[in-house]
């Protein structure tokens, strides 16, 4: 098990629990009633670091290695799913996953970004960090499932979209901005779930939806903590502070209004109980697509860009 800082007395409780168990294997002494008390204790020191955290602990859970990722999500949900490559233009960007899958009977355009799971594979990945090609073969996916008339569900987890040099001069700016302005009138259904890093234009290139959700600890903000705070501060030391300020965690961003629905976790987070966090996730977009199908997709349209431009205020200064 990886344990967090925070979650550093849990730690040592199943250290304690390991030890414990180990005698009683060997037979030498009874400790089942040792093991019962530490088994409590694990669940009442679980409840009480979690039923508390701040933005800072909810972006560490988010990032957590053993989190599940789009393609364990897309595995689990659908029952068949066929991956589809490239952007016509350059090349298949690694970074974003997506194709048609089969949504208990429901055909749709699953996409999302994709870490990796292991040091090999997040290089491979570019650890979730989507080039322009990425976006151009998400749209092109989209575009697709317009043409078929499928709902279209993007799953939201990048640490930002890729800086380097090579990105700009293939045109990361113009084609996360055509993402934005070709989703804004798509005619079909977009759900969009934020299910670990919502950071900056990476996460908004395929965040504009219909219904937009954000798994409990996941965070959605236009930099990061850590940015910040160099920004700020020129030092990474109070990202902590920073990651309050911004105000980035799901219970804030539906205060805001910038997304409509909280899906819970289980205790501890995702990477605790994967298949059933897919399956609580799976029932919320499954409940979305089904609500946003029941409206005329020229309401649907104009709702979405409504919704949208009513995002944020401009402060009176005087």
């Amino acid at each position: 098990m990886v344990f967090l800082e925070f979650e550093r007395p849990l730690e040592k409780l199943y250290e304690q629990l390991e030890k414990v168990r180990q005698v009683e294997e060997d037979g030498v002494v009874d400790m089942k009633e040792t093991i019962q008390e530490l088994e409590n204790r694990i669940r009442q020191t679980r409840k009480e670091i979690y039923s508390d955290l701040n933005g800072w602990q909810r972006v560490q859970l988010s990032r957590h290695p053993e989190r599940p990722y789009s393609l364990f999500y897309i595995q689990q949900m659908c029952r068949k799913f066929v991956e589809l490559h490239g952007d016509r233009y350059y090349g298949d960007d690694k970074a974003v996953v997506g194709g048609i899958g089969n949504l208990d009977g429901q055909t749709v355009v699953i996409l999302g970004h994709q870490k990796g799971v292991s040091t090999k594979m997040r290089q491979y990945r570019n650890f979730g960090m989507a080039n322009p090609e990425g976006y151009r073969k998400a749209l092109r996916l989209m575009k697709m499932a317009e043409r078929f008339g499928f709902p279209v569900i993007t799953l939201i987890d990048t640490p930002g979209a890729y800086p380097g040099i090579e990105a700009e001069e293939r045109g990361q700016a113009e084609a996360i901005a055509r993402n934005l302005f070709e989703m804004a009138q798509l005619r079909v259904p977009i759900v969009c779930a934020v299910i670990g890093e919502g950071a900056s234009g990476g996460a908004i290139g395929i965040g504009l939806g219909d219904h937009v959700m954000m798994l409990e600890n996941t965070w959605y903000s236009v930099i990061s903590p850590e940015s910040c705070s160099s920004i700020l501060w020129r030092s990474w030391d109070y990202k902590e502070q920073a990651a309050e300020a911004l105000k980035l965690t799901a219970e804030d961003m539906l205060g805001f209004g910038i997304i409509d629905e909280i899906v819970k976790e289980p205790q501890g987070g995702a990477h605790g109980a994967p298949e059933e966090m897919a399956k609580s996730l799976k029932k919320q977009l499954k409940k979305a697509i089904a609500a946003l199908q029941e409206k005329d997709v020229d309401t649907m349209i104009e709702e979405r860009i409504e919704k949208y431009a009513a995002i944020g205020h401009v402060a009176n200064r005087d």
